[in-house]
């Protein structure tokens, strides 16, 4: 496998504040009808483009030097995190599937902020992409301080019997197997301090009727995290998870119809769905030293949408 070196020449253009939107009916309409055909989807298809960059983040370098690898960090929540570990002073290693394009643009964003970055593009399903993943960190940097495990796919679906077992395995082994392989490849590299974040979904507390594989797999994701929290506390290695609400990233459009994007997030009671940075500050949280008596738990950000 070969690391991802060959980078975009566009650069990205400064993030705006939260469009008010279009008034339709009960709620607004933040994003326009669309759809695409293959997933985990592509950011910069997308219309309007997520918010991933916090235009009122302070530098404060709580994670300076530390390493860190984020596991879909090419778009969405995952590359939000990107940004900002890298204005904490993180060095990254954003791991990826074939979102090449997307990939390439945070690499030059992060780089233009002075940050430290390496891509790696594969399949998390493979075992032994784990393994490599971990190589190439410790190749690179020499260490690994945090993992972040935050790739997924969901496919909705109107009934049990409309999951194939194929759709089941596929679910399962990217949202559940590859955190369990890659923390495992990564667990004899950590330390005490060290932090783990993986993330689940509000869809396992309150049980989306479309998505029931997805929501078991990020719901076996909330066991895996209490049960490793409580056997790595002697050494003093911290394990949480997060459970984003509805968040507009490129898992949206390439996993609805077309007709449900106007109105996604508009059932929270902040009636709007969150941008990728504003759950950002969460896992720079988990990850620094603030958060050293910690471990075990879930945090909930999802505009009231669930009450945690």
């Amino acid at each position: 496998m070969k690391k991802e070196k060959n980078c975009c020449e566009n650069s990205i253009k400064k993030i705006k504040p939260i469009d008010k939107g279009i008034q339709c009916n009960e709620f607004l309409v933040y994003f326009p009808a669309q759809h695409q055909k293959e997933q985990p989807g592509m950011e910069y298809l997308m219309k309007p483009l997520p918010l991933f960059d916090n235009p009122n983040h302070c530098d404060n370098q709580r994670l300076k030097d530390k390493v860190a690898i984020i596991t879909g960090g090419d778009s969405g929540i995952g590359r939000a995190v990107a940004v900002a570990f890298a204005k904490e002073g993180a060095k990254l290693i954003l791991v990826y599937y074939n979102e090449h394009q997307d990939a390439c643009e945070i690499k030059q964003y992060i780089e233009n902020l002075g940050g430290c970055v390496e891509l790696i593009a594969g399949d998390l399903k493979d075992p032994s992409f784990s393994k490599y993943i971990v190589e190439t960190t410790i190749e690179k940097y020499g260490k690994i301080d945090i993992l972040v495990n935050n790739a997924g796919v969901q496919y909705p679906q109107k009934s049990l019997l409309d999951i194939s077992e194929q759709q089941f395995d596929i679910t399962m082994k990217t949202n559940l197997y590859a955190v369990f392989y890659l923390t495992k490849a990564v667990l004899p590299y950590l330390k005490e301090g060290a932090s783990i974040i993986n993330t689940s979904s509000i869809t396992t507390y309150y049980g989306e009727p479309e998505l029931i594989d997805y929501a078991s797999s990020k719901g076996a994701l909330i066991g895996f995290t209490r049960s490793l929290a409580t056997n790595l506390a002697k050494k003093k290695i911290r394990v949480n998870a997060v459970a984003p609400g509805t968040f507009w990233t490129p898992l949206q459009p390439s996993s609805w119809t077309s007709d449900k994007i106007p109105s996604f997030g508009s059932t929270s009671d902040l009636k709007r769905a969150g941008q990728p940075y504003e759950i950002a500050s969460t896992y720079v949280y988990l990850a620094s030293p603030e958060s050293s008596y910690t471990t075990g738990q879930v945090i909930h950000v999802n505009g009231g949408e669930y009450k945690g």
